[in-house]
């Protein structure tokens, strides 16, 4: 589960969410209290966390498909995360209603269309693939935003750059070929690596988009995002009923539900954005590249998937790729000239 919204972006958009965090700490024990404000100033605690939640995301979409079809999860998931920051978030909604009506058009596009449609096409894809495969081609994710960025704002693309994509998608190719080129050919793609790649390439939308959101609190902005992402989804859930397929409650299935709302959605929205603020989007974004490790570990140990050769191998090309494609060019240095007479 960026997000901005549970879904998460290598760039970006810096946000205040002290709000937050000091209304939750009130309810707390003074020892907690802290104990969690040394915590919440400690970057690579926090986005540690961050990698972990969002990793278990994915671990959690296919570890209750069968009790949990795709679009009725999204559909909860953001129904429950909304519910949960609005009490936080009412009154900085009120505030900047007149501006998110002004601007409906893009609050749509980011709400519905990037994080409502993002996750749906993941819990999708997860229900035909393994965890295992969305967690690594996910760290393609800078790559397809790169292109993105390319076609809708024109952002320059360097040879280098360009074969550092061409060297990513090489990358993703070997998962979902398995490792054997020779197959491409005749290949038949698992239809969830493809709910996937769309996914992906939905979230490069968004977050290449996020540019144009509006100048509103940044609780205003989660909390309506939320709620877009759920209304969304409610036809698609009609249809998906349709066909015969309902929530079946469980106790695994409560207690997926419960960390998809709470965890990827809020607690590492919280974390990521904090930790960006403490150390920076380049050094931050780095550690979004362990959630495919802890992302495996997970798969591996709850749901008993196998960690192959070529998901090692896609991994490392995928990230090769990554490097080269997101590598800001140097400046050159500036003439003696520059600096006048000493």
């Amino acid at each position: 589960m960026k997000i901005i919204i549970v879904l998460y972006s290598t760039r970006p958009h810096p946000l205040r969410i002290n709000t937050l965090f000091n209304s939750l700490l009130k309810s707390m024990p003074e020892f907690i209290q802290k104990l969690a404000q040394r915590g919440f100033s400690n970057a690579y605690v926090l986005l540690s966390i961050t990698a972990l939640c969002w990793a278990g995301n994915f671990v959690v979409g296919r570890g209750i498909y069968e009790e949990i079809p795709p679009v009725a999860l999204a559909t909860i998931r953001w129904t429950g995360a909304f519910l949960v920051a609005l009490p936080f978030a009412y009154k900085h909604l009120a505030r900047d209603w007149p501006t998110i009506k002004e601007h409906w058009i893009i609050m749509v596009t980011l709400g519905a269309v990037g994080v409502g449609t993002f996750n749906t096409l993941v819990y999708t894809g997860v229900n035909y693939t393994t965890a295992i495969n969305g967690l690594i081609m996910n760290s393609a994710s800078p790559v397809f935003m790169a292109v993105m960025a390319f076609f809708l704002f024109k952002e320059r693309i360097s040879a280098f750059q360009s074969f550092g994509i061409v060297v990513s998608i090489t990358g993703v190719l070997v998962i979902v070929s398995r490792g054997i080129f020779s197959s491409l050919g005749n290949l038949t793609f698992n239809i969830g690596d493809i709910y996937v790649l769309a996914a992906f390439f939905v979230w490069a939308f968004y977050t290449v988009m996020l540019r144009l959101r509006p100048a509103i609190h940044d609780l205003s902005f989660l909390t309506a995002t939320f709620f877009l992402a759920a209304l969304a989804n409610i036809p698609f859930l009609f249809l998906e009923m349709w066909s015969g397929r309902y929530v079946q409650l469980s106790p695994q299935s409560l207690s997926g539900l419960f960390y998809v709302i709470i965890f990827p959605s809020l607690i590492a929205y919280l974390f990521y954005n904090r930790g960006i603020e403490l150390i920076g989007a380049n050094r931050g974004g780095a550690f979004l590249h362990v959630v495919p490790l802890f992302g495996a570990a997970m798969a591996v140990f709850f749901l008993g998937e196998r960690l192959e050769f070529f998901h090692i191998i896609g991994f490392v090309t995928i990230i090769a790729g990554v490097v080269m494609t997101t590598r800001k060019p140097k400046k050159p240095a500036p003439s003696p000239a520059a600096h006048g007479q000493d």
